[in-house]
């Protein structure tokens, strides 16, 4: 069970994955053995087809389209009905192309005069519905961005999803050779879109393992291993979205906690000048606000509301995009690099104005938004301005937050254990839910030195004033297991044993 669950883990976090996917704890289940083992014979051509494929696409000597194109489709048509096995059944049935195609398999967009048919099919038990529709694009074709020629402004992805719904076909399937997205479309549900790549096929085989696991002819027509097909195993997974959202919710919660100790602490720096007039319980407000900011931000850009692929916001506005180049810092100097440079709070509140106020440059044109949540006046001591300052008229000196600690905000609302979040397959009631409950919480200044503890499960955030503990301390060793129990509600077995290893670490720091 543990090499399954890690290696579901591990090709998980290699795809490209756009709203409510697989959980894991649910392909525990549907696949208690692991991914299905490719045959080493058809790894190899895999590998091999795929590179004699690549040679053709990418030579500048071949200059006959034709010979290109046609290479192409036999790549395509090599994956499918060789490396999936789809038109290796004894009829010959499974895999039909458009001159099999019942003539009803097709969606009219009138009000773009234009007709989408799928150029392959695959027929599962039920001969009268498609298991699943295949569209094929030619290589180079960004399959997530606006196809032209036609009048129909969509993307590969979108019309595939909008061809599974007008057929009544859940499951999706289109490629351009080098990325191989799954789309899932249910009807009244959130589109999921799931992307592989042949490149990583040799280097990840493990994503290969996925891809043919998941779409070979066996699972077509019998389902896993406990007879579930597919599109009842993404509707089984969104139960787990819960988890999702709860971790979510911890997550933001401790990075809010950070701002405003990041803040005091500048504060103090300030001799209290930067929130003078400013009460904790605003303070705390204004942290919940920023982080609902990003989030706001990241569901708009995930979902083509603001100018995500625009290079110049790209560049120096994007959230999208931010915790990728710190991650990339961090990477080639180390984390410590970050802790010394400030300039990504400065981007942030860039792009908060931006939202705000909007954008009018011959490089870059955004609408004014408005609204409280974007607000510069709100919170001012955010961008350095004291209480009662205007954003258009005092000069806003940002805070020195450092980028780690930034990176710490976006880590908190992107990843789950150790996966990035799609904000696509956030709906409105979970994102609602992580705001509720951090709308229970508050702040307010500490008399002392506070220690967080680690409790039961029952028992939320205990903590202990240092000066509490250490009077516990002049007492017998029980006066202090006594106060651990009250704060913690731990079992004895397990405060004697934190009670060791305190007791240890305090020695070992005093020596």
């Amino acid at each position: 069970m543990t090499y399954s669950t890690n290696q579901h883990a591990e090709w998980l976090s290699l795809i490209e994955v756009s709203g409510p996917f697989l959980a894991e704890p649910v392909l525990n289940q549907a696949v208690p053995q692991g991914l299905e083992k490719v045959d080493p014979v058809k790894k190899r051509q895999f590998r091999q087809t795929y590179d004699e494929w690549r040679d053709v696409i990418d030579s500048e000597e071949l200059q006959e389209i034709q010979i290109k194109d046609k290479i192409h489709q036999q790549w395509v048509n090599w994956v499918l009905k060789v490396g999936l096995e789809l038109d290796e059944d004894e009829d010959g049935d499974t895999l039909k192309n458009q001159s099999q195609i019942h003539a009803s398999i097709k969606v009219d967009v009138p009000e773009h005069h234009v007709t989408i048919k799928p150029e392959y099919v695959v027929i599962g038990d039920d001969e009268t519905l498609p298991y699943m529709l295949i569209q094929t694009y030619s290589a180079g074709t960004a399959l997530s961005e606006v196809l032209r020629g036609d009048g129909w402004s969509t993307s590969p992805a979108e019309r595939m999803a909008h061809l599974c719904r007008g057929v009544g076909t859940r499951l999706g399937l289109i490629t351009n050779g080098e990325q191989w997205m799954f789309v899932d479309a249910p009807v009244g549900g959130i589109t999921t879109y799931a992307s592989w790549f042949a490149r990583l096929w040799g280097l990840e085989p493990v994503t290969l393992k996925a891809f043919y696991s998941l779409f070979n002819i066996k699972i077509v027509y019998s389902g896993f291993d406990d007879n579930k097909t597919l599109p009842q195993l993404v509707d089984e997974s969104l139960t787990h979205q819960g988890d999702v959202t709860q971790a979510l919710g911890s997550q933001v919660s401790r990075a809010v906690e950070v701002l405003i100790q990041s803040i005091d602490r500048i504060n103090h720096d300030h001799n209290g000048e930067l929130l003078e007039g400013v009460s904790p319980e605003e303070l705390y407000e204004a942290g919940l606000t920023l982080m609902m900011r990003l989030v706001f931000l990241l569901c708009a850009e995930e979902r083509g509301l603001l100018l995500l692929g625009d290079q110049a916001y790209e560049a120096n506005y994007a959230l999208s995009t931010l915790r990728t180049k710190l991650r990339e810092e961090a990477s080639l100097h180390g984390d410590e690099v970050l802790s010394y440079r400030k300039n990504a709070w400065a981007r942030l509140l860039a792009i908060f104005r931006s939202v705000y106020a909007g954008v009018e440059h011959e490089n870059m044109r955004m609408p004014a938004l408005g609204g409280s949540l974007f607000d510069p006046d709100r919170f001012p001591f955010l961008e350095g301005r004291i209480k009662g300052s205007n954003w258009l008229e005092d000069e806003a000196k940002p805070l020195p937050i450092d980028n780690r600690t930034v990176l710490l905000f976006l880590d908190a609302i992107q990843l789950y254990k150790g996966r990035t979040l799609s904000y696509r397959a956030l709906d409105v009631e979970q994102i609602g839910y992580v705001y509720e409950g951090l709308l229970e919480q508050t702040v307010k200044r500490a008399p002392d030195v506070t220690l967080e503890l680690s409790g039961s499960k029952n028992c939320k955030k205990p903590w202990v004033y240092l000066g509490e503990l250490a009077s516990a301390l002049l007492d017998e060793e029980s006066a202090v297991k006594k106060l651990l129990k009250e704060r913690t509600a731990s079992s004895p077995s397990r405060i004697t044993n934190d009670f060791s290893c305190m007791i240890c670490k305090i020695f070992n720091t005093v020596v």
